[in-house]
């Protein structure tokens, strides 16, 4: 019988070259060696690793080989980033990796000026780093001929594939590969890289899209993924991290703990939102403190600054949203600290493998809550983590607003589409569904398209609502309310919404942004921009947004807490173990070992205390309007019953409802329409429906009135 042939003889003798000499590898990781036989071979794959475990290298390295091999020309390979940030950070690696066969790599995004996309475009780099937005954008603009920037293109990079497909961008994603596919006129390779997932066989075949029967291979050596959700060893290493939940009741105080802790380190502070990353910025700073800031409302020059001073600099903060929780590379970094909870374990993971990357270093983060709700959804979130749970990626239902989306994107790229052929340009993609007829029947009838004979063009209605800078906002899915450019002398320092400018104040209009005071000097409201000079203090944050609501599996683990348990390898400080035992006094008639409470008193309306997250309370509330008061704001522990309901009524509906299956959608209102961009191109009803089906979790649910 023959032996295995070594994964590393098996590389390009060019790239066995540079491993040895350049890197001074002795050997690949197992990650690594496991890719390379089914990448060489064309198979669809998924690489998981921890973060820092070398998923890049695994991808690029057998890609490389089978390019020298080959004979790939032109753009061969797209490596796709959910974040520019990502992309300027990896392009000079993966560029000299691509040297040592005289190759290149190159990034386009948004931040790429026209001097570079035109040598891009006249000498096509062998690798191109890139988000779909600007995928999209190449394929419709005027100045790209797709069919020759991308004849050669055989493979598809998908970075961080976890952060596409939990959202919209991930079903643009798939829908602008399936049409590079058929530009370039081959099936490509696709290969998503992930540090943290819960389905990987399930996310895999998603990745596939309408190729979804090619052969596909799960790479991940060492790390058993859960397959369904349930309790199973996380996707993390084996070594126990440092974890602490501490309460410190205010942003000042939390400002006082962190330049108070661990001077002369590297930290970096996650924060929720954009408001509170200028609050704490500004309270740091306030404490002499270097600090930096990195969040989606400054300029790009602005994060570019903070990110490389932050990662040349020892005794430092930087705080951050989400924007820096992905692979960006700041350095050495020594902590991480959590201000209140992410609200997914997944989450969680991707911050806490920021740390430990050092040789002698341990993976660390520091949980410091602001309120007790805070306390408690950290201790149910770190509970489910402690059990190796973590969450499995699904795809948002029903992208149908990504349908038009893509339907005029599509008439835009090829000038004109075919009135009964345009579905052949996605095949079995699941973004068409059975309502794509409906919805491009309802674009014609709109004005969205014009029909000559057999042939769309695109129409009117479509220019109006989308033809601005050449139909640029059909370039990205996710939605944005409108924002001034701050502007302080010639430099871009980010965006503000328009609540800032026009909410009444009293003396001058000072803005918080970047850490700093900037006082008003000038709104150009034609232009939206904001004129700006720095001063000393005084400023104030403020961004419009939503949470996205607790899920079953975390309020779970918040039930689990208020019945005692805490959550193991953590450890509490005295602050959080008394904020701990308060609550639970608090919650303790609320919660029960047997199931859901109710608390029925005699003067207020009752209370169903379900703890089944907030997506399937929403779906209760809907489907029992004679029992749930639908006058509320729904959260993911409990509902307000009708008042004066009795306990033999609420017994009656909830066993009725459990024996029916008569699960309802929650109301969604015209206002929240907004918030799914695209959706003035479909029928409202199409539109609702959509936004309901996201709203509810009726898995939840079902799994609350079978506890009755």
């Amino acid at each position: 019988m023959t032996a295995p042939a070594d994964p590393f003889a098996l590389l390009h003798p060019g790239v066995q070259y540079h491993l040895a000499n350049t890197l001074r590898w002795d050997g690949l990781r197992p990650t690594q060696a496991e890719a390379v036989g089914p990448l060489l071979r064309g198979d669809d794959a998924l690489v998981i690793a921890p973060t820092a475990g070398g998923k890049t290298e695994a991808a690029i390295f057998p890609l490389l080989s089978a390019m020298a091999d080959g004979g790939w020309e032109g753009v061969s390979v797209l490596y796709v980033c959910p974040l520019r940030a990502l992309l300027n950070n990896l392009q000079p690696r993966l560029d000299g990796y691509c040297r040592w066969l005289g190759r290149s790599a190159a990034v386009w995004h948004g931040d790429v000026g026209p001097g570079a996309r035109k040598r891009i475009l006249a000498e096509r780099p062998d690798v191109l780093l890139t988000t779909p937005e600007s995928l999209e954008a190449m394929l419709v603009s005027t100045k790209v001929d797709p069919r020759v920037l991308f004849s050669g293109l055989r493979a598809v990079v998908v970075d961080e594939v976890h952060a596409f497909a939990g959202d919209d961008r991930g079903w643009h994603l798939l829908a602008v590969l399936e049409r590079l596919s058929r530009v370039a006129d081959r099936e490509l390779q696709r290969i998503g890289l992930s540090a943290t997932v819960g389905n990987p066989e399930e996310l895999l075949g998603w990745l596939q899209g309408g190729f979804a029967g090619r052969v596909r291979t799960v790479v991940a050596p060492g790390i058993a993924a859960v397959g369904d959700g349930a309790a199973g060893p996380a996707a993390a290493p084996t070594d126990a991290p440092d974890v602490t939940l501490d309460y410190v009741g205010s942003i000042d105080n939390a400002a006082q703990v962190i330049a108070a802790l661990h001077r002369g380190e590297k930290r970096l502070v996650f924060v929720d939102s954009r408001r509170r990353a200028e609050e704490l910025g500004a309270a740091l700073r306030a404490r002499k403190i270097e600090t930096f800031l990195s969040h989606s409302s400054l300029s790009a020059a602005e994060r570019r600054r903070s990110e490389a001073a932050f990662a040349e600099s020892r005794d430092t903060v930087i705080v951050a949203t989400s924007t820096l929780e992905l692979g960006i590379d700041v350095g050495d970094l020594d902590r991480v600290i959590q201000i209140g909870s992410p609200q997914t374990v997944a989450s969680f993971l991707q911050r806490l493998g920021r740390t430990g990357r050092r040789a002698g270093t341990a993976r660390n983060c520091l949980f410091l809550c602001v309120d007790d709700e805070q306390v408690l959804l950290a201790a149910g979130m770190l509970h489910c983590w402690a059990r190796g749970w973590v969450e499995p990626v699904v795809a948002p239902p029903s992208p149908r607003h990504i349908a038009a989306q893509q339907m005029m994107a599509l008439c835009l790229q090829e000038h004109q589409i075919g009135a009964n052929t345009w579905r052949e340009w996605w095949g079995d993609l699941a973004v068409f569904d059975e309502s794509a007829g409906a919805i491009m029947a309802h674009l014609c009838a709109e004005g969205y398209f014009e029909r000559d004979g057999d042939l769309l063009h695109i129409g009117p209605e479509a220019e109006r609502r989308f033809g601005r800078r050449y139909f640029s906002d059909l370039t990205a899915v996710f939605s944005a309310p409108p924002e001034f450019l701050v502007v302080a002398g010639r430099d871009e320092v980010g965006t503000v919404g328009t609540d800032m400018l026009v909410e009444e104040v009293e003396g001058p209009r000072v803005l918080l942004l970047g850490g700093r005071s900037w006082r008003v000097t000038h709104v150009d409201w034609k232009r939206r921009r904001c004129f700006v000079d720095a001063v000393d203090s005084g400023g104030k944050a403020k961004w419009s947004g939503f949470g996205m609501g607790v899920s079953y599996e975390i309020a779970r683990g918040m039930r689990a807490v208020m019945l005692g348990e805490n959550p193991v390898g953590v450890t509490l400080t005295s602050r959080a173990r008394g904020v701990l035992a308060d609550l639970r006094e608090s919650y303790e008639p609320a919660v029960s070992q047997r199931g859901a409470v109710v608390t029925l008193p005699s003067d207020t309306a009752g209370r169903w205390w379900t703890w089944a997250g907030t997506g399937a309370n929403r779906t209760l509330q809907a489907s029992l309007p004679g029992v749930i008061d639908p006058r509320q704001r729904i959260d993911e522990k409990s509902m307000r019953l009708i008042p004066g309901l009795g306990p033999l009524e609420l017994g009656a509906a909830v066993a009725e409802l459990a024996e029916s299956g008569a699960w309802q959608m929650p109301a969604v209102s015209r206002g929240a329409l907004a918030g799914l961009k695209f959706s003035v191109a479909l029928p409202e009803d199409f539109a609702r429906e959509t936004l309901g089906e996201r709203l509810r979790d009726v898995v939840g649910a079902r799994a609350v009135v079978m506890e009755e």
